[in-house]
C-alpha cells in the first residue's frame, strides 16, 4: 500500500472514498436521511490492520496478519438504539443499513442532540507500526529475547514472547456533513519466563505497550528490561512461601495494581450502570464514597498511552474527567446517549470494539492521584500484613462491587518490613468499601506499562490504569497456608 496523506481526515478520505469506492456526498445523504427525526446517531467507518507474532519453545509458533474494514450505522431515539453494520463499503450496503435503522424513529419526534465540538490535539502519531519494521526483524527480536533470558540464568526452562501491533483508521460522519477522523496505532510486547529449581517450577511475566510504532519496544534496552522483569518475578516466586489467610492490612503497589481500581470501582462509575441504577454508586453523586485524600480520574488525553484517544468512537474529544475528588463522588463517565438521558455532558468515553459494535460508556486511562506519603513510610506503618505488587486475573460484580483478585507477586509485611514472597494470595472485598479503608496514599503514582484490555458486554478495548502505593487498613486475603 503506498503512503497516505498526512492528516487524519485526508487519510481516511483516501481509504474510504477513493480506495474503497464510497461516494462521500451520497454517503452523507444516506446518513442525513437515516437520522432524520432521530435524537442522535452516526456512521462509523473503520479500516484496521493487525498482526501478532508468538515465539515459544525456541521457535516461532504463530504469525498472523489481518486486514478488515466496514461500517456501523446507528440511530438513537430516546433509550432505543438501532444498529446495522457490514464489511461491504458500498452505497447499496449503506442503503440497506439506513433502511434498517430508520425504524427506530417510528412514532417519535426526536430532538437532535448537539454534535461534538472540536477535537483534541494529536495524542499519537499517524504512522503505521506494521510497515517500517521488516517481518524478519520482528522475529529476530523475539529470538533475541529467548536467548537473552536463557543466558541470564541457568534455571530458565522456557521463554514465551509475543509482539502485537495494529493500525486503525476511523471516520465518524454525522448529520449536517460533520466528519471527524482518527488514526490509531497500538503496539504491545509480552514475555513470560519459566524457571525450575529442585523440581519446583514458577513463572514470571511482563508486558509493555502504547500508541506508538514498534521501534520504541524492539529497541534492545526496552525488550531486555521486559525480560529482566519477567525473570526477576519468576525467581521471586521460586522462593515464595504459602500465603496467609484472613483479614489484615494490605499495601497495594504503585502502577498495575490500579487494575483493582479499574475493575472494582471504575466500571461502577460508568454512566449506563448509574442511569439504570445497577451500580453500587447510583444515587450517591455529591456524597462521600471514599476516604479523604482519595481522588480518582479518567484521562483519555495522555500522550501515547494505551487507553488514550484523540476522539472517542462517537467523535467526542477525549477528556480528563474527575470521578472522585478528595473522597467525594463528583462525576461519571458518559457516552452521548447516557449523557443526554441523564442531562449531563458527554465526557469522551463512548467506545466500541469495532464497526460491528455499538458504542457504550467505557474507561480510557483510569488512575488515583498521588498523596503525600513515602512508600517506605506506608510499609513501615504495617506490623503484620501483605504487600501486593502485581495482580493477575480477577472477577468483579459491578452491581455490588464485590471482587476477587489473584496476586502474581506479593510479600509478607512483618514489623514494618518487607518479608518473604508469598504464593497463592487472593484479595477479596468490595470496591466501594475498600475506598473508605484507604488510610495512606503514596507520592509515587505510576501508570501501568501499557498492557490493559477491558471487557464489557462482550467488547474489548485497550485501557490504562494506575495508582500510587496505598495502604488499605482491612482487606480479606485468601491464602494457601495451613
Amino acid at each position: 500500500m503506498p503512503p497516505l496523506p498526512a492528516s487524519d481526515l485526508a487519510q481516511t478520505d483516501e481509504l474510504f472514498y477513493r480506495r474503497a469506492g464510497l461516494d462521500r456526498a451520497r454517503a452523507e445523504k444516506r446518513v442525513e436521511d437515516a437520522l432524520a427525526g432521530a435524537d442522535d446517531g452516526e456512521l462509523f467507518l473503520e479500516y484496521r490492520q493487525s498482526e501478532a507474532l508468538a515465539f515459544d519453545d525456541g521457535r516461532l509458533k504463530t504469525a498472523s496478519f489481518d486486514a478488515a474494514q466496514g461500517f456501523g450505522l446507528r440511530a438513537v431515539s430516546g433509550e432505543a438504539t438501532a444498529y446495522a453494520h457490514a464489511t461491504e463499503l458500498s452505497d447499496a450496503a449503506l442503503k440497506r443499513a439506513a433502511d434498517t435503522v430508520r425504524a427506530v424513529r417510528s412514532g417519535t419526534g426526536g430532538v437532535r442532540a448537539e454534535p461534538p465540538q472540536g477535537t483534541n490535539r494529536a495524542l499519537y502519531g499517524p504512522d503505521n507500526p506494521l510497515n517500517p519494521v521488516p517481518f524478519t526483524a520482528k522475529v529476530k527480536v523475539l529470538e533475541d529475547m529467548d536467548a537473552y533470558a536463557r543466558t541470564k540464568d541457568p534455571r530458565v526452562r522456557q521463554v514465551s514472547a509475543s509482539l502485537m501491533g495494529s493500525w486503525q483508521a476511523v471516520q465518524i460522519v454525522r448529520s449536517g456533513g460533520l466528519r471527524v477522523a482518527d488514526i490509531r496505532p497500538l503496539v504491545r510486547l509480552n514475555v513470560q519466563v519459566m524457571v525450575e529449581k529442585d523440581g519446583r517450577m514458577e513463572t514470571g511475566s511482563y508486558g509493555t505497550g502504547g500508541r506508538v510504532a514498534y521501534d520504541r519496544f524492539i529497541a534492545p534496552e526496552s525488550w531486555r528490561h521486559a525480560v529482566d522483569e519477567a525473570l526477576r518475578q519468576a525467581l521471586v516466586n521460586l522462593e515464595s512461601v504459602p500465603a496467609p489467610a484472613g483479614e489484615m492490612p494490605v499495601v497495594l503497589g504503585a502502577g498495575w495494581p490500579g487494575i483493582l481500581l479499574h475493575e472494582a470501582i471504575g466500571h461502577g462509575l460508568e454512566g449506563d450502570f448509574n442511569r439504570k441504577k445497577t451500580s453500587a454508586f447510583a444515587g450517591l453523586m455529591g456524597q462521600r464514597v471514599a476516604a479523604p485524600g482519595v481522588t480518582v480520574v479518567d484521562d483519555g488525553t495522555l500522550s501515547e498511552r494505551r487507553g488514550s484517544l484523540t476522539v472517542d468512537d462517537e467523535g467526542t474529544p477525549s477528556n480528563r474527567t474527575v470521578l472522585i475528588e478528595d473522597g467525594v463522588l463528583v462525576g461519571f463517565l458518559h457516552d452521548r446517549l447516557n449523557a443526554r438521558l441523564m442531562n449531563m455532558r458527554p465526557t469522551g468515553n463512548g467506545r466500541r470494539q469495532s464497526f460491528a459494535h455499538s458504542p457504550m460508556p467505557r474507561m480510557t486511562n483510569t488512575y488515583m492521584l498521588a498523596g503525600g506519603h513515602k512508600r517506605e513510610e506506608i510499609i513501615a506503618s504495617v506490623k503484620k500484613g501483605l504487600y501486593a505488587v502485581t495482580f493477575g486475573g480477577g472477577q468483579v460484580d459491578i452491581t455490588s462491587g464485590k471482587f476477587v483478585f489473584s496476586c502474581t507477586e506479593a510479600y509478607l509485611i512483618e514489623d514494618g518490613r518487607i518479608g518473604a514472597a508469598v504464593k497463592g494470595a487472593t484479595l477479596i472485598g468490595n470496591g466501594p468499601d475498600v475506598l473508605t479503608k484507604v488510610s495512606m496514599v503514596g507520592d509515587d503514582m505510576e501508570l501501568d506499562p501499557g498492557i490493559g484490555t477491558c471487557g464489557k458486554d462482550g467488547q474489548g478495548v485497550p485501557v490504562g490504569v494506575g495508582q500510587p502505593t496505598l495502604r488499605v487498613d482491612r482487606l480479606t486475603v485468601g491464602g494457601t497456608a495451613v
